[in-house]
């Protein structure tokens, strides 16, 4: 026979300090009889009673006195460990995120994993650094790019410039410069799409469609990029969301599909499988990605 040895040291501390078996159940919070079973259960185990059940009172035998205080023992690192255990679920997992993500729409996320008993800690950096710090264990999972058909979420990406957004799609033949003598109009990169699936597919349209090399660039931050827009004709290859955000017009590209992939990569598979199943909508809002069925 098994015996729960923390549940029977516990109802045999409990009895022993309140002097009755009814009095130390109701403080171990137990029925009386699943008390007595569980003590009973424990002097079997030992083969010595720890009680002399002669009197009213539940009085210590010898070998009781003896075992009383490493059954306390036991009891204070039962409690200790079940304590430790619960700050531990509460620790924060920590998430690196795309820069492309607004403090709202994280703390949209926050909040939602909050209602699933998850916390998260979010940390920021672009795509090659997301995944170095899952390497090196600096954050426990994050959101990595991978090509958008191969990704559980997907982010459609057009050209943003200033004015209302307008029908119909941008066709980047028609940035070819002419003989006007006016400045090239150019299309700014940001660092969360500077990646080989999208900057170098960008790039082949560049030169397919004769646009200068200068007029296709990769931009320092997104601050930097949306700046040289504000100020120019420029435009930003960018989301919808971001499109808003800015306050720019947005348009597909008429060449091109371009979207961004994300995948949840983690040091233990389950913390991806989890941040997946349970978030995946929320995730899919923070990243402005498309109302897509969920992949399995």
């Amino acid at each position: 026979m098994v015996v729960d040895l923390i549940g029977s040291c516990r109802a045999f501390v409990s009895v022993s300090e309140a002097g009755t078996f009814t009095a130390g159940a109701a403080i171990a919070r137990i029925p009386q009889p699943v008390a007595s079973r569980r003590i009973a259960a424990l002097e079997r185990h030992f083969g010595e009673r720890l009680f002399d059940r002669s009197t009213r009172r539940a009085r210590l035998t010898p070998f009781g006195r003896d075992m009383l205080p490493s059954a306390k023992r036991l009891v204070t690192l039962a409690d200790a460990m079940e304590h430790d255990a619960q700050r531990a679920k509460l620790r924060p997992m920590r998430l690196a995120m795309p820069e492309t993500c607004t403090i709202r729409e994280l703390a949209e996320l926050d909040a939602a994993a909050r209602a699933l008993d998850i916390f998260l800690e979010f940390r920021q950096a672009p795509p090659r650094e997301r995944a170095e710090l899952v390497r090196t264990q600096e954050v426990r999972a994050a959101l990595t790019v991978v090509p958008a058909e191969e990704g559980a979420w997907r982010v459609a990406l057009g050209l943003a410039g200033g004015g209302r957004r307008r029908q119909g799609s941008l066709h980047l033949e028609t940035l070819r410069v002419g003989r006007s003598g006016r400045a090239p109009r150019r299309v700014w990169i940001q660092p969360e799409d500077d990646v080989p699936h999208i900057r170098d597919r960008l790039f082949r349209v560049r030169d397919s469609v004769g646009l200068r090399p200068a007029q296709v660039i990769v931009a320092d931050s997104l601050t930097a990029a949306a700046a040289a827009v504000f100020g120019s004709d420029d435009l930003l290859l960018c989301s919808t969301a971001q499109a808003a955000e800015l306050g720019l017009g947005w348009q597909p590209i008429g060449e091109i599909r371009l979207a961004r992939g994300f995948e949840i990569t983690a040091g233990l598979g389950e913390d991806a499988q989890r941040l997946r199943a349970r978030l995946w909508s929320d995730i899919a809002r923070c990243l402005g990605a498309e109302e897509t069925e969920e992949t399995t």
